[in-house]
């Protein structure tokens, strides 16, 4: 199981093709869900009809508690675990270890980064704005009918106000339990408000896929500044408009502090051919395969040589080497069992008062760290 998308599905088909050739004697098929459902769904209903399955790590703690995965060490060398750690695109490596288990390989990296069309901006004369201060500017001096973009679904209004408010902390929260500062939060929700008055119409109601592909079919959108970045909209023909990719802008022009994304490869407990489910794993999540075969089939690969590598680069207008600052510099979720309907709450939360006329800040930012607790304690039986 995969999400709907040419980056989810496609370069896992074609490993599964390389697979099969072989070993002619095994077949591998993938489903699909949609990118919402891929976030939302409970991991115990796909590892019951799934031996492969695709995974956001942040369904770790509900994994872990119903010993749902396969410990992945118990399975591979040490030499290959050792290979992919060193070769982790930041967190993404450690993103699915628990304890001493590793139960994912990250197939896939992304983190939130910053998009743009290059032809709008270059029309207007603007640079590619580095600071938060200059994504203003750049929002003012728009013309009519073209604005800046912000994927504002609930999902993507929380990772926006976790990246904005890991990058003021500029220290873990919330993943180790410890709240966040009230004056992180007002900077966070104030920095949102404040993209949020020049950002497109469409924006509360699209994730990142919707968004990219209107800034890629239409010229509404010159600049989005915090987006999952998709490399397949970098590259030639995917959409009428290829989109430029850019670390995030900072209040210092650093870029750090954006939440991780990306998927992992999992195998089901109830898998009943593990060692033939451990070979893909071992051949996708290969170096050589990653920038290769998967980079060409449209996959965005979470080992580092494919990053670095120039023809991956190449192919995706640098997609690859103009972002990866920013990945290394990522912050990661809480993984605790029950995280999953916290985030969706929060994020829904989150865009209402962003969009509505509320304005206690404190208040929310109270109000979050109160149902990060309770969630917390529903998980240990408190």
């Amino acid at each position: 199981m995969t999400w709907n998308h040419e980056r989810g599905i496609r370069p896992l088909e074609a490993a599964s093709a390389v697979f099969a050739s072989k070993h002619p004697d095994v077949r591998i098929e993938w489903d699909a869900r949609s990118l919402s459902d891929f976030e939302q769904y409970p991991l115990e209903l796909l590892a019951d009809r799934y031996d492969l399955i695709m995974i956001d790590h942040p369904h770790l703690g509900a994994a872990v508690r119903q010993d749902l995965l396969l410990p992945l060490n118990s399975w591979l060398s040490a030499d290959f675990l050792s290979d992919q750690a060193a070769n982790s695109v930041g967190q993404s490596y450690a993103s699915y270890t628990w304890g001493d288990c590793q139960l994912a390989l990250p197939l896939d990296a992304a983190a939130q980064v910053g998009a743009y069309r290059a032809d709008l901006l270059e029309r207007h004369g603007s640079g590619i704005p580095k600071t938060w201060e200059e994504v203003s500017s750049l929002a003012k001096a728009l013309p009519n009918g073209m604005s800046i973009g912000l994927p504002f679904v609930p999902v993507h209004a929380f990772a926006s106000f976790f990246t904005l408010s890991s990058q003021h902390a500029g220290l873990q929260f919330w993943s180790d339990g410890t709240p966040l500062e009230l004056e992180t939060g007002e900077y966070a929700l104030e920095t949102l408000r404040e993209l949020a008055s020049y950002m497109h119409l469409m924006s509360a109601n699209e994730d990142p896929i919707a968004m990219l592909q209107r800034m890629g079919e239409t010229d509404e959108v010159a600049y989005i500044p915090l987006v999952y970045g998709y490399s397949n909209y970098a590259r030639e023909g995917f959409v009428t408009n290829p989109i430029k990719f850019a670390n995030i802008p900072s209040v210092d022009g650093e870029s750090k502090g954006s939440m991780i994304g990306g998927v992992g490869l999992a195998v089901s407990q109830r898998c009943r051919n593990p060692e033939i489910a451990i070979q893909f794993v071992i051949m996708v999540a290969n170096g050589e395969f990653q920038r290769t075969d998967f980079v060409k089939n449209g996959g965005q690969p979470g080992h580092r040589s494919a990053w670095l590598d120039e023809d991956a680069n190449r192919l995706t207008n640098n997609f690859f080497a103009d972002t990866l600052r920013t990945l290394d510099n990522g912050s990661v979720r809480p993984r605790f069992d029950g995280y999953i309907a916290f985030q969706e709450r929060a994020g829904a939360l989150i865009r209402d008062f962003i969009t509505g006329a509320e304005h206690d800040n404190k208040a929310l930012v109270r109000r979050l760290n109160d149902m990060l607790w309770t969630a917390m304690k529903e998980e240990d039986g408190i």
